[in-house]
């Protein structure tokens, strides 16, 4: 016999045990590792066992779209990270994004978002969701003044991205959720960028937070993935309809990645913060870099803020060449150990030029707003070496320029 989990237990365990040992509940075999349960459905011991399962009366899976046993282990585990009450998998991140907004709107309600979006999260806001009768206004999110004046009329949610992919602005997350609920409207974090290790947004006002699960979580560049978390009623009565009915499931197997991804997360996302400021507080002093973001830089407009509402500066860097595409280009171009790839939270350092591949159809002019130019390029650090990484930069950034890219 193994023993019976003890959810109360679990609940009072320090993060980095839940993260190797939360949720986990074990098939008779008694396996060390989670089991991995890769079936569709599954079989009744008679046909009244089918029937109590379809109506409810009993917890006997049915059918993966529905609840599998390697997706419930992390479905608990990620909400005990997240210290949400309840927790749901999606196929990507942007199906947890989708679907965490479609099942908070309605035909003629309305959306207040930051503008500093990811670009298909911007495409679902502007473009998806206007098909079918939502309208949504964006503010810029570090401008609470301007949060006050959208919020000052009714709106059903808001949508935001803290710190921002790749510009790294911050939303007083506090202020912004009082404003928010004031209106009536509920709160949705996309925290990608910190993850649960360096802020958990339910703490901060928030009613519901997504996270693709591609990113950190995983940490290895292995699966597609996303996770929407927040109160038991609003994932039971709300979201698990629209996941049942439409289907965007994960499958147990990237389940099954994602839960060895999180038994080494905070490991990983610390060690790769505390590269990611040495790299970018170096950065800020070399020729022909103009601007370098990083949240714990003290130059980061939005340090403070920072400060109070995450325990880390995240893995990301972004820095502004003045050189404009040319130069950012060139300097990708040079790279020899840190690879061009739009992914983030890899344990391998990645390097991008937002402005036309993740931010390319936002188009210049909402690019513009959001500081994305030309010149920008972002850096997702990995776990390599951070003196390798330097001296790859350095001999990049000392590269000949003019690769025959326009400026």
């Amino acid at each position: 016999m193994t023993r019976p989990r003890d959810p109360a237990a679990e609940r009072r365990w320090r993060p980095d045990t839940q993260a190797v040992r939360g949720g986990l509940a074990r098939s008779p075999l008694g396996e060390t590792s989670e089991a991995l349960h890769l079936t569709s459905g599954f079989v009744y011991d008679s046909a009244q066992e089918a029937a109590d399962a379809f109506a409810g009366e009993s917890d006997h899976h049915r059918y993966t779209r529905a609840g599998n046993p390697t997706l419930d282990v992390l479905e608990e585990r990620l909400a005990l990270l997240e210290g949400a009450e309840a927790a749901r998998t999606t196929a990507s991140g942007m199906a947890a994004v989708f679907n965490a907004l479609a099942s908070l709107v309605r035909t003629g309600d309305r959306i207040v978002a930051s503008r500093a979006l990811f670009g298909s999260c911007h495409e679902i806001l502007t473009t998806i969701l206007p098909r079918f009768g939502v309208t949504c206004d964006l503010v810029d999110g570090h401008d609470l003044g301007q949060w006050e004046a959208a919020l000052a009329t009714p709106a059903t949610a808001v949508f935001l991205e803290t710190p921002s992919n790749p510009m790294l602005d911050l939303v007083d997350l506090t202020a912004v959720c009082e404003l928010a609920h004031a209106a009536g409207a509920r709160v949705v974090v996309d925290n990608i960028v910190a993850t649960p290790v360096l802020q958990r947004p339910l703490e901060l006002g928030a009613d519901v937070v997504v996270y693709s699960t591609t990113k950190h979580m995983d940490g290895h560049g292995r699966t597609l993935g996303g996770a929407v978390l927040g109160s038991a009623a609003y994932v039971e009565a709300e979201l698990n309809p629209l996941l049942q009915h439409t289907g965007p499931t994960m499958s147990p197997f990237t389940a099954w990645v994602v839960l060895k991804g999180l038994e080494t997360l905070r490991m990983r996302v610390e060690r790769m913060a505390a590269a990611a400021l040495e790299l970018a507080a170096w950065l800020e002093g070399q020729p022909g870099v103009t601007a370098v973001r990083h949240p714990w830089l003290p130059s980061h407009p939005q340090h403070d803020l920072a400060r109070a509402q995450m325990s880390g500066g995240g893995t990301l860097v972004t820095v502004e060449l003045a050189g404009g595409r040319a130069a950012a280009f060139a300097l990708l171009d040079a790279l020899r150990l840190i690879d061009v790839s739009n992914n983030l939270g890899d344990s391998r350092t990645l390097a991008v030029h937002p402005a036309t591949t993740t931010h390319l159809r936002i188009g210049a002019e909402e690019r513009a707003r959001t500081g994305i130019s030309e010149g920008v390029v972002r850096l997702s650090v990995g776990l390599e070496d951070v003196d390798d990484l330097r001296e790859d930069l350095a001999d990049a950034l000392a590269a000949p320029s003019g690769s025959g890219h326009d400026a």
